[in-house]
């Protein structure tokens, strides 16, 4: 998958990709914040993707950086809860056999560009888009004026076609990224995996901490998060792995304040990685979320709180 990033003038911040590269290539497109890329998301991007296969053309996706709620602020109250950072976004979207994707710096600016803009200038002016796969609530443009009874009128004009996909549901609950958050401010990770398709992920550069888990014989890493709007899950423990030099690790990890060890009231994140031994300050690292193992609760002493690690510890060895 090659990644182009593009504003107003173009920037490319990952590998060697140019607009020149890209530009008058007949393509099938979808385009949409994809937060989460979530299993409604993927059969989206997977019709596109077959669209393009069967006429041959190429498969790009379009997404926006910052999640354009973060720049529309009206819009938000409070921290809006990401469900994918830009890279976990990209890590995703590479394993669903996606051409290009097209990174749109959202700003202000590209904020008030109307949607007939967008589709004349940006789909179809810059990505020669030939074909145009949207979901059944999807709008865009300046006040998401667009739609796509919007897209069809256009696509008389300037030559694509348009396809509506519908509503996906598990039971009776439709997919969206929403609910997601719901699910996973309730610590009910296994069903908020279900929606998402995938295991739930949280990234971040290893930080040095208090060594108060060394001191206990629970060494782990703290994480500073890759974006500080990242949404964190229900406090508490949760089985988690990850991945180190090709092999993958089960870990323990906390998320929460800590409430035994200090009486600040900010949530952080550390892991206990079992099986490994050595130094990871510096290091970006991803775990992704399988189970929720308990809530976070106060201990009483360092040595009650070491006996309930050791209890956890037992818990995910069971699925080592």
């Amino acid at each position: 998958m090659r990644i182009v990033e593009y504003d107003k003038n173009l920037v490319c911040s990952y590998g060697s990709a140019t607009l020149e590269d890209f530009s008058a290539t007949a393509s099938a497109v979808t385009a949409g914040s994809f937060d989460g890329v979530h299993k409604g998301h993927r059969i989206i991007i997977a019709r596109m993707v077959g669209i393009a296969k069967s006429r041959s053309l190429r498969s790009v996706v379009v997404t926006f950086e910052p999640h354009p709620r973060m720049v529309l602020k009206g819009e938000v109250s409070g921290p809006l809860g990401l469900l994918t950072t830009l890279d976990e976004k990209i890590a995703l979207l590479a394993g669903e056999g996606v051409d290009l994707l097209f990174v749109v710096r959202f700003t202000p600016d590209f904020a008030a560009r109307t949607s007939d803009d967008f589709i004349r200038n940006v789909l179809v002016g810059l990505l020669g888009a030939r074909s145009i796969v949207v979901g059944y609530d999807h709008a865009f443009g300046r006040d998401r004026s667009g739609s796509g009874k919007t897209l069809a009128a256009l696509g008389l004009e300037l030559g694509f076609d348009v396809e509506v996909v519908d509503e996906v549901m598990i039971g009776d609950e439709h997919f969206s990224s929403t609910r997601i958050r719901v699910l996973l401010e309730s610590g009910k990770i296994e069903e908020a995996n279900t929606f998402l398709g995938s295991p739930y992920m949280i990234s971040g550069t290893v930080v040095d901490g208090d060594k108060r888990g060394r001191e206990m014989g629970f060494p782990t890493v703290n994480l500073k998060l890759s974006d500080p709007d990242k949404l964190l899950p229900l406090a508490g423990v949760y089985l988690a792995q990850t991945v180190l030099n090709g092999e993958t690790f089960m870990a323990m990890m906390n998320v929460g304040v800590r409430p035994t060890v200090t009486l600040k009231a900010v949530k952080s994140v550390e892991a206990h990685i079992l099986g490994y031994s050595g130094t990871l300050y510096g290091c970006q690292m991803r775990f992704t979320l399988l189970k929720f193992i308990r809530d976070e609760q106060k201990f009483s002493s360092l040595e009650e709180l070491k006996m309930q690690l050791e209890k956890d510890k037992k818990t995910v060895e069971l699925y080592c």
